[in-house]
């Protein structure tokens, strides 16, 4: 059950793709370079790999429960988030001003991998308290922030967000929770929340809730909702903790994976109202509380990356002792360990393949984050924000649907012993299958690929990103090697399949909708694994570089292996994706409704 965090390719990604030393001379990150993020990576490491990683295992057997009222953690999770919160984790990415390190998302985001690799259902409370955080910072009043921030920045007090409730999953217009005002400023909230991660638990003296509700008299769906934060308890004027306010979990859910982390239904207001303290203006919930979901769903896609790394460790472990019968390439004379069978390795370099092309992703992502935010120029700002936006549907999307294929064959590579629970390869497949649902299904995010992202600007921003793809393919085919005009390439023919895609989708949003989204999703996965090859493919130049100067050769001769392999096995897949988007739109919606 050990983890090892994948330390050196993450750091190859922080320097040679996502450029973190032009990331450091951004003002304010300037002591941020390669040598800090070396150390935070390092100590990460060692958190994740001694203290929560062998906590991951006995979280599944023994999960949370709850019983009058109160949430047990499962045994070791108390202490550990002490010994998180004492490091200074929670603080990472967060600003100076309220206690934080005021590291860029660049480092954080790797330090996120390690926490979900080495225990997933852990590392969901610490997720839900950083996007709780940024939507204070971006909505919340002056007294808000001061009452709030540095408890949850510090990891004293954690967060969560209050959406769902059961008769509204992700239609968020059917919200009915509501909230009526006070003669003070303040408001009674009153309502039924379900799904709410670490809603109740014993870890940490506070639990700020971040609230959805109607305000009496506000306009119908989604432009009459409002977000409020609703303490677990409340805060007195010098900051010690006042009374219990009216919210309270009535029961928790028994899950089919990330059993250990608590997921709450509570009840607000059964007792005279539950007070709340409104963010922001009324009616600008929805847009305040995107800023947690935006956090959130790269945050999930990071998770995908961090279980199917996980699963793949276990998988590789397990393929070296394992033996099973005799080579068919004649090399042993007796059985040997399951990695020497070809579709054994095949089924591992797809694992390795699919996680360094979605990491190194994710890794680009967060560092167009960083300059979207923080950046001096404001165009530069500007560019790099389409960058980001555009990429977080794919992070959280392609990276959480990579994350089932790849602990399913984590299971495969086990054979039998897979299915089995004791070898822990079914925990990971379990816990995975989470990542497509919560924070928008694959489907919603796919909608907003679609319609925000690439039909709102007539496909710019798409066709911008097949521009700089077009430029990695020319310094393929100019290095010459032969694994870089390979990659070349697939690289072309999956770019020139997007570009189809991103004609056929901007022509029939609002012509024809039904053709347009009925590929969504298929759109979503095709232009995911585009970005995700790109990114393999500026890892192979790197490397080529690397090897030539003789720079670490078995590192990276192996990131030139694995490049070519996502080439040839899963870019290649790319065109036809394309023509079940471009020609087979009809035979999606041809059934009669009757007929299912």
């Amino acid at each position: 059950m050990s983890y090892i965090a994948p330390v050196k390719d993450m750091m190859f990604n922080i320097q040679h793709l996502a450029g973190l030393e032009q990331i450091a001379q951004i003002p304010g990150f300037e002591d941020a370079g390669i040598e800090t993020a070396q150390a935070v990576l390092e100590e990460c490491a060692k958190l994740t790999g001694e203290v929560l990683a062998p906590l991951n295992w006995e979280g599944d057997k023994n999960p949370s429960f709850f019983k009058e009222g109160q949430v047990t953690t499962t045994p070791g999770f108390k202490q550990a988030y002490d010994q998180f919160r004492e490091g200074g984790w929670q603080s990472l990415q967060h600003p100076a001003d309220y206690g934080g390190q005021g590291l860029p998302k660049t480092i954080g985001a790797a330090c996120g991998e390690m926490l979900n690799s080495a225990n997933m259902s852990f590392a969901l409370c610490p997720m839900l308290t950083d996007g709780a955080i940024e939507a204070l910072l971006t909505a919340g009043s002056d007294a808000l922030k001061a009452t709030y921030l540095e408890k949850l920045v510090s990891g004293e007090w954690t967060g969560t967000m209050n959406l769902t409730e059961p008769q509204a999953g992700s239609d968020l217009a059917a919200v009915r929770t509501r909230a009526e005002p006070q003669p003070d400023g303040t408001y009674k909230v009153f309502g039924t929340k379900i799904f709410i991660t670490y809603g109740e638990h014993d870890m940490a003296k506070n639990i700020i809730h971040l609230v959805l509700a109607r305000v009496q008299g506000a306009p119908e769906g989604v432009k009459g909702i409002s977000l409020f934060v609703v303490p677990k308890f409340m805060v007195n004027a010098d900051g010690s903790l006042g009374a219990r306010n009216d919210v309270h979990c009535v029961s928790i859910e028994h899950k089919m994976g990330i059993k250990a982390s608590p997921t709450a239904v509570l009840q607000y207001g059964d007792h005279g109202g539950a007070l709340g303290f409104l963010v922001g203006e009324e009616n600008r919930g929805l847009e305040y509380m995107f800023i947690m979901m935006n956090a959130a769903r790269y945050a999930v896609g990071v998770q995908g990356i961090s279980i199917a790394e996980r699963a793949y460790q276990k998988a590789v472990t397990f393929s070296r002792e394992r033996v099973q019968s005799r080579p068919v390439d004649g090399s042993l004379k007796t059985s040997g360990a399951i990695i020497h069978h070809p579709d054994v390795r095949r089924m591992l370099l797809t694992m390795r393949a699919n996680i360094e092309g979605c990491r190194a992703m994710a890794s680009v992502a967060a560092a167009a984050y960083d300059a979207s935010h923080h950046h001096p120029d404001a165009a530069v700002r500007k560019d790099n924000l389409a960058f980001y936006e555009f990429l977080v549907p794919l992070v959280k999307g392609f990276s959480t649907e990579m994350s089932l294929e790849v602990t399913s064959l984590g299971v495969q590579v086990h054979g039998g012993m897979g299915f089995i629970e004791e070898t822990g390869a079914a925990q990971h497949y379990r816990d995975a299958k989470i990542l497509t649902i919560y924070e928008g299904t694959t489907a919603i995010q796919a909608n907003d690929l679609v319609g925000r992202k690439t039909s709102r600007d007539g496909g710019a921003t798409a066709k911008a990103i097949a521009a700089q793809i077009a430029n990695t393919e020319a310094a393929l085919l100019q290095q010459g090697s032969e694994a870089a005009k390979a990659v070349a390439k697939r690289l072309k023919a999956a770019r020139e399949a997007f570009l189809d895609v991103v004609e056929f989708v901007v022509a029939n949003t609002k012509g024809n909708p039904n053709a347009a989204f009925a590929g969504s999703v298929p759109y979503l996965m095709l232009t995911g694994n585009l970005v995700a090859g790109w990114q393999m493919g500026r890892a192979l130049l790197v490397a080529q570089e690397q090897l030539a100067q003789g720079h670490d050769s078995a590192f990276m001769q192996a990131k030139i292996t694995t490049a070519r392999f996502y080439a040839d096995h899963i870019l290649s897949k790319v065109p036809g994706v394309r023509d079940s988007i471009v020609e087979g739109a009809d035979s999606v919606v041809e059934m009669a409704l009757d007929a299912f």
